[in-house]
């Protein structure tokens, strides 16, 4: 991962935009980024972590993210360009926030966004952004992958955050595994602790579920046995594996058989003396019955005596019915001729009430030549509804005709006028016509114009673009050659310090007896030792090979200025002593007037078509114009006729409607008056007619009365009896002289009379003896019953206890093994001696690696005295084991612990470990390459010395082209790391300015005195 610039607007304390050029701090491998307290140096880290991960690190809020001190209208944004496994991306993070509404007051919320852009080289060796994605979700997994560490991590490998490490120095062992855990992300080896012990919970319960079935199964059998055959006491227990429950369960069976045979005997007795009693009582009770039979025989037969003249009289009223059937058919005729002539009545009154007053008294007679007399007229008027037809159809053909008259009177005079601005319309059309043709040709003048002010804006535009291209590789060959100097100094420096020590380099090649390489000598008395700053072969290999590295990317970017010269004279030339801005300022004139002849050209095919519009509209006016005169002359004719004929109809209709409103109504109210005539006279007739039949129906039923010997119809119609009630009488009597009958019969039955001469029959005393018999053999079969349902329970339960115990068998196995694991990976089996958990193992493996990776660092840092070690040492009480850190000091040859270092050895050692920690990180994530890191702080506690170790061991960092950041206020890091980014705080806000360190003055007068 390489850093290449950051920009970042309106976040944290910075008001405004601040961009952070990463590859020039980095060029020389270390850089400083300093300021006072709270002017924001950690909020530079925070936006390079925000821009990754959309967090911030730490537990901050994304809510203040925005800086107080922003303008309203400037929206927060923090754009990164960043290589990552060997792709340049350019990742754009902007939270949510509010922002000023476009219109009126207030402010809208603005959803947050993400962008991700990935140059795309071209074989030219240029290139271009190349939009990936928008989406949240997929950026973080793509960056999180690319990078190989997730936020965690990132903020403990790539920012160092050297308090933490202090703390993680002198922390215990539950602290480490906390760190360790996040970073190193073991937390599914704990997952396989936590899954084992849910196995083993898992796995008991299952047993104990087994458990609990056979001791309730154990139980049931003892309640099934009952007391009589088992004690509670005697029942084994669920969980005595040595406990014989089938045997115990066998016996109960054999016990209970037994009973079941005894209880079988004992309900066939009980039968027996049930089946005796129950005869007895049987005789007993038929004999009670005879004797009840007769005893209600001769009461009943006493009762239907005393009834008989009660049943005589039955016999004479259906008598009397029969004879009044003859009279009943013609009482029914009477009745149905008196209501026909009362509704008849009334139908003649209604119907006279229908006519007008002055007919309501007449005659039959009289109303039939009133109806004739109407019809006639109805006659006359029918002939004159045409007419009327007529006369309405006429007066809207009048309406027509008027509407018509005036429609062609306003055509007439709309074309006339219309004509009448003709010749003015048609020279004003072709005034435009002509000036159209004359923008058109300066339209083709204007095109010419543009087209060479356009070349001269580009030539001029890529000109100006190439001299700051330009100035920039200007800028960067000088660097280089600068660069390749100095490597060219160091490159003969070396040389000339290796030519000084050859004699050291030779002895050191020498052996007893061999031949030396300069004399020839096979003795080596005095042979050269080696200085402390001897320099060998490959490293003056190495500086003349960085040498000659920086001679050719000179030489290159020399190329490179050289083309850039000459592409810029040459674009230079096209564009003549014309600015990129006055050449835009020509070509929007020339683009702005040749708009306007443009659409001055196009009126003229307009003006054209509107001549031509005219024409046929002048042509159309006078058609016009002529046919609307001859609507005119037709519409007068047709009034004139059509009122002739109205005047003669009027006169016609007026005396044929008498005073209605129109035929159609008279004719109406005659039909009506017809109609009331012809039933007012039907009406008549039909009531005399109904008055004759009512008389003589009343002679006919009087006769017909004293024919049966009835005084009158109404002692006849008295007589007559209702069907249900003649049905009734008569099974009245029959019945009765059936039962009299059956009775008597009844009576003279020889068992009766055997019945009436024996004694009192007693039926509840056998009754009582015979239920006393019945409880007992239902006693006795139940008990049968009891004893057979126990054998069959005690069988059953005894066949699930043995199933239960085929059961429990491999559960508590698998419970014994899972048991085990579970104990061991958890650290409390007697087998884990370092009482250590799975999860403190790999972590304790991983601490390890960190305690070798910072050992070498710490040692350098050091010179050799200290060394970090790992400590498996078993906790005291139920602390961790595995997670110790040791410090083991070469000057005693003791290993003690880390909280016994002083605080700058405290703070190199937390730095060591830090480093440690990020190599092994690294390589956990894959081997991404880390080519940035930055470390906050701590620099304070140290003496010059060792902080001169300390930036030693930091600039062995830069190795592979590394840059390490640094972030501190100390004023001695300022003099030693040229490469600086200031953040200075003001009232306003933070700003960001990329600096060089200013040198002591000591340092000036030393570098004077060199230069003398």
């Amino acid at each position: 991962m390489r850093l290449h610039q950051l920009t970042v607007t309106a976040f944290g304390p910075f008001p405004d935009t601040q961009r952070v050029d990463f590859d020039a701090l980095a060029a020389d491998g270390l850089f400083l980024l300093r300021g006072a307290t709270g002017a924001g140096k950690t909020s530079v880290l925070d936006a390079v972590c925000y821009a990754l991960y959309g967090m911030v690190p730490g537990a901050r809020p994304r809510t203040r993210l925005r800086s107080d001190h922003a303008r309203p209208e400037v929206r927060t944004e923090v754009v990164l360009e960043v290589t990552l496994g060997g792709r340049r991306l350019e990742i754009t993070r902007i939270p949510e926030q509010l922002r000023p509404k476009k219109r009126g007051s207030g402010s809208t919320p603005e959803r947050a966004q993400t962008l991700l852009r990935e140059w795309s080289p071209t074989e030219g060796g240029s290139g271009g952004w190349r939009a990936s994605s928008k989406s949240h979700q997929e950026i973080g997994a793509e960056v999180q992958q690319l990078l190989g560490m997730n936020r965690e991590q990132f903020c403990q490998v790539v920012l160092l955050p050297q308090g933490e490490f202090a703390r993680f120095l002198q922390a215990g062992a539950q602290e480490r595994a906390d760190l360790l855990g996040r970073l190193f992300d073991t937390a599914r080896f704990g997952a396989v602790e936590g899954w084992l012990v849910e196995r083993r919970q898992r796995s008991e319960k299952a047993c104990q579920a087994v458990r609990g079935d056979i001791a309730a199964r154990l139980e049931r059998i003892s309640e099934a046995a009952g007391s009589g055959l088992a004690e509670p006491a005697d029942a084994p227990a669920a969980d005595d594996p040595d406990a014989d429950a089938l045997g115990w369960a066998a016996q109960l069976r054999v016990r209970a058989r037994e009973e079941l045979e005894l209880a079988g005997a004992r309900q066939q007795q009980a039968a027996l003396r049930e089946q005796a009693a129950a005869e007895r009582a049987r005789g007993a009770e038929v004999l009670a019955e005879r004797q009840q039979r007769r005893r209600r025989a001769a009461q009943r037969l006493g009762a239907l005596e005393a009834g008989a003249e009660e049943q005589r009289a039955a016999e004479d009223a259906l008598e009397r019915a029969q004879r009044a059937e003859a009279v009943v058919p013609l009482l029914r005729l009477h009745e149905e001729a008196e209501q026909r002539s009362r509704r008849l009545a009334a139908e003649e009154q209604e119907a006279r009430l229908r006519l007008p007053e002055a007919l309501r008294a007449a005659d039959g007679a009289r109303l039939q030549a009133r109806e004739g007399e109407s019809r006639e007229s109805l006659g006359g008027l029918r002939a004159l509804v045409p007419a009327e037809a007529e006369f309405e159809g006429n007066r809207r053909l009048q309406k027509q005709w008027t509407a018509e008259h005036r429609a062609a009177e306003e055509r007439r005079t709309d074309a006339e006028q219309w004509l009448a601005d003709w010749p003015e319309l048609r020279a004003a059309a072709e005034e435009r016509s002509a000036a159209a043709g004359r923008s058109a040709v300066a339209a083709e003048q204007f095109a010419e114009q543009l087209s060479a002010a356009r070349a001269r804006l580009e030539a001029a535009a890529t000109a100006e673009s190439l001299a700051a291209e330009l100035t920039s590789a200007e800028a960067e060959q000088l660097t280089l050659r600068e660069e390749a100097v100095r490597t060219g100094r160091d490159w003969l420096d070396l040389r000339r310090r290796r030519l000084d020590g050859m004699a050291a380099e030779l002895a050191a090649g020498l052996s007893p007896g061999a031949d030396c390489p300069v004399c020839g000598s096979t003795e080596h008395p005095r042979p050269a030792p080696a200085g402390p700053d001897q320099v060998t072969q490959e490293q003056e290999q190495r500086a003349e090979q960085a040498h000659q590295e920086a001679e050719r990317r000179s030489e290159a970017v020399g190329r490179r200025v050289q083309q850039l010269g000459q592409d810029v004279a040459r674009l230079g030339a096209v564009a003549g002593d014309r600015s990129a801005q006055e050449s835009r300022a020509e070509v929007e004139r020339l683009d702005g007037e040749l708009a306007r002849a443009q659409r001055s050209a196009a009126d003229g095919v307009r003006a054209q078509e509107e001549l031509d519009r005219l024409e046929r509209e002048q042509r159309r006016r006078s058609a016009e114009s002529e046919d609307a005169a001859r609507s005119v002359a037709t519409a007068r004719a047709e009034l004139h006729a059509l009122d002739t004929r109205q005047t003669r109809l009027d006169a016609e209709l007026t005396q044929g409607r008498a005073g209605a409103p129109s035929v159609a109504v008279r004719i109406a109210e005659l039909d009506r008056l017809v109609e009331r005539l012809a039933r007012a006279g039907t009406a008549v007739r039909e009531a005399a007619a109904g008055a004759q039949a009512l008389a003589e129906a009343g002679a006919a039923t009087r006769a017909a009365a004293e024919r049966e010997g009835f005084a009158d119809p109404a002692a006849a119609a008295r007589a007559v009896l209702p069907p249900e009630r003649t049905a009734l009488l008569r099974e009245g009597v029959r019945r009765h002289g059936d039962e009299l009958r059956g009775l008597r019969a009844e009576l003279d039955l020889p068992e009766l009379l055997a019945a009436a001469s024996s004694p009192l029959a007693d039926p509840q005393a056998g009754l009582a003896e015979h239920r006393a018999a019945e409880a007992a053999l239902r006693e006795a079969f139940a008990a049968e019953r009891r004893a057979g349902d126990r054998c069959e329970a005690l069988d059953r339960l005894g066949r699930e206890l043995e199933e239960d115990l085929r059961r429990l068998a491999p559960l508590a196995a698998d419970h014994d093994t899972v048991a085990g694991l579970a104990a061991l990976a958890s650290g409390t089996s007697r087998s884990n001696t370092l009482k250590m958990s799975l999860e403190t193992f790999v972590l304790a493996a991983r601490l390890e690696q960190v305690a070798a990776a910072a050992g070498v660092r710490l040692a350098v840092m050091s010179e050799g005295r200290y060394t970090l070690v790992h400590n498996d040492a078993r906790g005291k009480g139920t602390g961790r084991s595995g997670l110790g850190l040791s410090v083991v000091d070469a000057w005693t040859g003791q290993e003690r612990d880390t909280s016994t270092l002083s605080g700058g050895e405290s703070f190199f050692a937390s730095l060591a470990l830090a480093l440690g920690l990020a190599d092994v990180v690294t390589d956990e994530a894959g081997g991404m390459p880390l080519d940035t890191l930055f470390i906050d702080e701590g620099f304070g506690s140290l003496d010059e010395d060792t902080l001169e170790k300390v930036l030693d061991v930091l600039d062995r960092l830069r190795e592979r082209d590394r840059a390490v950041g640094i972030v501190s206020h100390v004023a001695d890091l300022r003099l030693r790391i040229p490469a600086q980014l200031e953040v200075r705080k003001g009232r306003t806000g933070s700003v960001l300015r990329r600096r060089g360190a200013e040198p002591p003055a000591a340092a000036t007068a030393t570098a004077a005195a060199t230069a003398e």
